[in-house]
């Protein structure tokens, strides 16, 4: 394990149903419960599975070749049964072209590797909700 393997985000509270996520490098990203534009949680949890590969994949592809399309599309059906609620059938799928030539067909080959190596050991978001993390939840000063 690195020494520096400790990750976080700060979560505040905007206004009714609105927040905002800080990272540890003051980046941010505003979400809500989906009555507007803002991005729900469910959806942040999709973008986080298909970015986390979406990286790997580009760095190992376009390294050969700049890709002409790259597109991730991630899916799943939101349940609610004994268990919860949760997601289920989560699938990503990518969309990737590159243009002719040498470098080009080199990220054509090793794109499937790439995908398939990024989602069983690289990806760190997809590897945690396939092998499943226990999650604990504390109000600090109760």
């Amino acid at each position: 394990m690195s020494e520096n393997s400790a990750r976080s985000v700060t979560v505040e509270r905007t206004s009714t149903g609105h927040f905002t996520a800080t990272n540890t490098r003051g980046g941010t990203i505003s979400f809500g419960t989906g009555d507007d534009s803002e991005f729900t949680p469910v959806e942040l949890l999709l973008a986080a599975l298909g970015g986390c590969t979406a990286v790997d994949v580009d760095l190992a592809t376009s390294r050969h070749a700049e890709p002409d399309t790259f597109t991730v599309e991630v899916s799943g059906n939101k349940v609610s049964d004994e268990l919860g609620n949760r997601l289920t059938d989560l699938a990503v799928t990518f969309t990737v072209t590159f243009p002719d030539g040498e470098g080009a067909d080199r990220a054509r080959a090793i794109l499937p590797r790439a995908v398939k190596t990024s989602h069983d050991r690289l990806c760190t978001v997809s590897r945690t909700v396939e092998i499943g993390t226990p999650v604990t939840a504390t109000v600090e000063g109760a």
